[in-house]
This record gives C-alpha cells, structure tokens and sequence, in this order.
C-alpha cells in the first residue's frame, strides 16, 4: 500500500515557538520541523551531528526564511547544551510555547550479551536526555503559565521485541515520565504528552536495521508499509496545538501493527 498524499498546511501552530531535539536530517525530528513551519511556527532545531543540523537548517531557511529557522548543536546527555538550546528560542523570539524531545538512540543486542555501557548509553540519551529536556522546559514555561510538551516514545515501550531490552526500558520509561510530569505541569497550564510510532523508515534506521528485521517489522503493519516520517509528525502537530488542548499525560500510539 503507497502512502497517503502529503498533508497541506493549516495554520494550526501559528506564531508559535517550537524547540525540536535530533532534528537534523530526514527522520521523524527533521520531519516534525518541517510540519512546525509548514503549520506557521517559528522553529529552535537541536541535534548531536552538527554538520548534519547545519545542513537541515539552511535547506529550511531558504526554503521558510532564516527569520523562522535557529539551529544549535544539542548533545541531550549535557545539561548546559540543553539549556543553551532553549535559551536561544527566548533570546531569538522572546518566547518558548512548544519543545518536542525527539532525541533518542536504539541499538540490537540481547540481554545476555549487552554491556552496562550499551545499556547505560541507551538510557542516558533516550530516557535521561529527555528528562533533562522536559525539566529544563517546564521551569521555564510555569513561569509563563503556558506550554506544550510532546515527547517521543515508542510501541517497543508495550510490546516485547527481542534484542531491544534497553530500548523498550528506556521508550517505557518515558511514557512514564510523560505521565507524571504532565500532573506536576498540569497546575502551571502546560500539557505533556507523547507519541509512540511503531515503525516509520528513515536512512539512520535503515542503516542501523538489517532488511530481515524491517521486512518482520514491516509485515507486522496492517497497511503492510512503514510510516513515512511525516505520518508520525502530523500527530506531534496535534499534540502540540489547540485541538489537543483537554489532552495531557497520554501516549498517543502512531502505529498500523496487528494486536
């Protein structure tokens, strides 16, 4: 099955600031800056690889206007990096309304033959690296009374997949950090929410996946087909706008998987 034509624009994050980590390429953090000036956004795009962000950033700048793009290279483990980064969106727009955690990082490795730093890096980039996110986020957005949250989980956080233990601990945890730092924002007017996309293709994934696991991964998908990345982003555009405003505290699954 081909995917479904690319969605329009709609104004729906209109004057808005969004910071988006491990934005750099054409994954789901590339795809979701795109969408965010697509929707009318003013975009702070983070990623480890800086060559890469450069790049992303001056396609989108030409394409949107360098007034709409700011980019920093953000390592998620560096808690002075992470603050740089939303620094920067107030410096550049006076303002902060939207930080979307993408960064993450995966690996295939079973139990048995992992390592305490294979496990440890896993953990310290994708569950760690958000937490330092959303904490730096929400001190800055109580102040403000207002603010959206939206963090990148994964299905992998429910579902059993072999080789994928410090993963699908690391996805699962936050989910729930997603829940409870959405009751501690919830008095300050901020929504916290994720998403968990269960198999949308990228050149990294499938660079770091074998074809066996995507062809398994891919039949698994009642559409019979991979998310595009943008699929994926659509939803983080809902969450991050007002037709998502009675939502805080959920993990909204993007996934076509059979139960």
């Amino acid at each position: 099955m081909t995917p479904p034509p690319y969605v329009p624009g709609h104004h729906l994050l209109d004057g808005r600031t969004a910071v988006i980590t491990a934005a750099a390429g054409s994954g789901i953090g590339g795809a979701t800056a795109r969408r965010f000036l697509e929707e009318g956004a003013r975009i702070v795009i983070g990623d480890a690889h800086a060559r890469r962000l450069k790049e992303t950033a001056a396609a989108l700048a030409a394409e949107f206007g360098e007034a709409k793009v700011a980019a920093l290279p953000c390592d998620v483990t560096d808690e002075d990096q992470v603050n740089a980064l939303l620094e920067l969106a107030e410096e550049q727009h006076g303002r902060l309304d939207i930080v979307v955690n993408n960064a993450g990082l995966g690996g295939t490795a079973d139990l048995v033959e992992m390592t305490d730093e294979q496990w440890s890096r896993v953990l310290d980039v994708t569950l760690n690296g958000t937490f330092r996110c959303t904490r730096a986020a929400l001190r800055r957005m109580r102040a403000t009374g207002s603010g959206v949250i939206v963090n990148n989980a994964s299905v992998v956080g429910w579902r059993a997949q072999r080789g994928q233990a410090h993963y699908a601990a690391a996805k699962a945890g936050v989910m729930a950090l997603t829940r409870c730092a959405a009751m501690e924002a919830a008095e300050y007017g901020v929504r916290v929410n994720a998403v968990a996309p269960s198999l949308a293709l990228h050149p990294h994934l499938a660079k770091v996946t074998t074809p066996e696991l995507l062809a398994e991964l891919t039949e698994r998908e009642a559409f019979g087909r991979y998310a595009e990345p943008w699929e994926v982003a659509n939803v983080i555009v809902f969450l991050a706008g007002d037709y998502a405003s009675y939502m805080t505290g959920e993990t909204v699954s993007v996934s076509s998987q059979r139960a």
